[in-house]
């Protein structure tokens, strides 16, 4: 799984310049979540007049702001998780024990605290690979977690990657999509703390090696649909036989092995999916997917498609109408490197870190390659400003996977988190095999690092893989899971705020409920901060559907609009206090005044 370089024709890369600049020049409506610690939206409404996509310009702070480091404590062992992921490694050097596992956020029981879904590995050649299995941890008020396992119902048989997370009935509790290493499972939220098994009669087991899955509302209808990357085709029973340099067992190359198809699933809201893969035009020839994000790059009001693929070009399908796309990765200016090669790419993070109005992309690489950092540039694409931002040098030696992009600390930067950690145990050639986490700052027009002052868990080394966001003690600022191979998950709970700030969360009522791909924008004083509620993103993970707005000195009273993802679209204001956290119900806000187009 060594990963060379590549490079496209000549011509080809020519014309990607050209185009995408990449040069290196310097029924029954639910209720708000039961929280003590959020507040219903009954302050007083404001209109404001609609207004229209922000341009290029980027609205940063000047650049003498100099940001402090966020700090993370680990309390995972204090909590009561003890959850490990089992890779299933025999000696044999399987491939899919290189990419598991994963896990995410959901609030099965509405009680306002999230909690946790973990997927197992295990030996594959098993028919039941782990002898527990995957496992759903109760947050019991941020105090403890407890697994509620033997009670939920949940049965899943199979050598697990990733989760996604998502309510695909509308009826108020999230229901989790396992992908697994065989037949993906699709487990029902009963809403009683139970689950129900129903793969067969949605249509959505798709049978191949997946990785990463995405919950979005493609079509725009009003009820998510279901994206699918799959990485390449594997026989556990029959694998191709790789080797090292010694002879002995090693982990395959994906070169060695021929892509598998993405797959995508309508939801025809009747319980019911149908593949529409090719219909709606989303086929990723040669992709060997890893990683997924959906959100509205163009800001044109229609959902794209990012997908990281492994040693291939990544794919940008753009939204041409609701359920219809178009690939558009190498005129965008972000199927490859500044360079024109194709990358090892794992994880995404997704934000605007430089405040223009359009989501940024950040993505994990094997080591000896470092991380790419997109900036979105609006219509004209993305550009590779990882040079630019001196970005390359520090993440170099490190493999990396999950990864995340938020204010963590309130403090107005953006930061990056990713987890690394390699995929072969090669110390006796002097190379890296665990590896710390890292963090950085974006400040002065510049990321720096700050991983030496967040916290003793940077300190020690881990097989990293999923990173997962959410504000689980409810204080506020986000927190992050990390699943790490052969020891215990990572709980990093947050444990500085710097600034103000506002946390918001969505309940969709005409659109899907938690609101997912809803843009928002928060004016805060002369702060302005656009986000989207992405769906997917990071790897093999679901974040907690919520935005946080990092607001710096920023303080007082904040304007609010909410961008709704529907046909027709829906806009909404109001007015809230910065320094809470808040739930906003489609409906109850005040509808916005939409500028007729010239």
């Amino acid at each position: 799984m060594k990963r060379p370089h590549y490079y496209f024709d000549s011509c080809l890369l020519i014309l990607m310049l050209a185009l995408a600049g990449c040069s290196d020049q310097s029924d029954e409506q639910d209720s708000p979540d039961r929280n003590p610690n959020r507040v219903a939206t009954k302050t007083d409404n404001t209109v404001e007049t609609g207004t229209k996509p922000p341009g290029v310009a980027s609205d940063l702070k000047d650049d003498t702001t100099s940001c402090a480091a966020p700090f993370f404590k680990d309390v995972a062992e204090l909590l009561g998780i003890d959850f490990v992921f089992d890779t299933g490694a025999n000696g044999k050097a399987f491939m899919i024990e290189s990419t598991g596992g994963g896990g995410g956020w959901i609030d099965y029981d509405r009680d306002g605290y999230p909690d946790l879904f973990l997927v197992q590995g295990g030996d594959p050649l098993l028919e039941k690979p782990h002898p527990q299995g995957d496992q759903i941890l109760r947050n019991i008020g941020a105090k403890k977690f407890q697994s509620i396992l033997e009670h939920s119902h949940i049965v899943d048989r199979y050598h697990g990657q990733g989760v996604a997370v998502g309510d695909y009935d509308n009826d108020g509790f999230d229901d989790i999509y396992i992908t697994n290493v065989g037949p993906n499972v699709l487990l029902h939220n009963l809403g009683d703390g139970t689950f129900e098994e129903v793969t067969a009669l949605a249509g959505v087991g798709d049978p191949h090696w997946s990785s990463s899955a995405a919950w979005a509302d493609l079509d725009l209808d009003g009820d998510l649909d279901l994206y699918v990357c799959n990485y390449t085709q594997y026989d556990v029973q029959d694998p191709i036989a790789c080797t090292k340099d010694d002879g002995s067992p090693g982990v395959c190359h994906p070169e060695n092995l021929e892509a598998e198809d993405n797959q995508c699933y309508e939801n025809l809201g009747n319980g019911q999916f149908r593949s529409v893969i090719k219909e709606w035009n989303l086929e990723a020839p040669d992709g060997k997917s890893l990683g997924v994000v959906v959100a509205d790059f163009n800001r044109d009001s229609l959902p794209d498609i990012y997908v990281a693929n492994d040693v291939t070009a990544n794919h940008l399908f753009l939204g041409t109408e609701p359920g219809k796309f178009e690939e558009q990765g190498v005129a965008m200016g972000c199927a490859m490197d500044r360079l024109g090669h194709f990358q090892a790419s794992m994880g995404i993070a997704c934000g605007d870190y430089d405040r223009n109005g359009y989501p940024d992309l950040y993505i994990t690489h094997f080591s000896n390659e470092s991380n790419t950092l997109y900036q979105n540039l609006g219509d004209v694409g993305f550009r590779d400003v990882t040079a630019i931002q001196k970005f390359h040098q520090p993440t170099i030696p490190y493999l990396a996977f999950g990864t995340v992009m938020n204010d963590f600390n309130a403090d107005g930067c953006m930061d990056i988190f990713m987890t690394n950690g390699h995929i072969d145990d090669w110390r006796d050639k002097g190379d890296l095999w665990k590896m710390p986490a890292q963090l950085f700052s974006y400040q002065k027009n510049q990321w720096k690092e700050m991983t030496g002052q967040a916290g003793e868990y940077f300190k020690g080394t881990h097989l990293g893989r999923a990173v997962s966001q959410a504000d689980f003690d409810n204080d506020g600022d986000p927190d992050l899971m990390i699943v790490q191979q052969g020891e215990r998950i990572a709980l990093l709970q947050n444990e500085k705020c710097d600034g103000n700030w506002l946390d918001i969360g969505l309940n969709g009522i005409t659109t899907n409920r938690r609101g997912i791909g809803a843009i928002v924008e928060v004016t805060c004083g002369e702060t302005k901060i656009v986000k989207q509620l992405v769906a997917g993103s990071s790897f093999c993970t679901t974040h907690q559907p919520r935005l946080f707005f990092g607001l710096g000195e920023s303080r007082g009273v904040c304007n609010i609009v909410v961008h709704w993802s529907i046909t027709p679209s829906v806009s909404e204001s109001m007015q809230v206090e910065s320094g809470q956290s808040v739930d906003l119900t489609q409906g109850t806000l005040i509808p916005l005044v939409e500028e007729a187009s010239e």
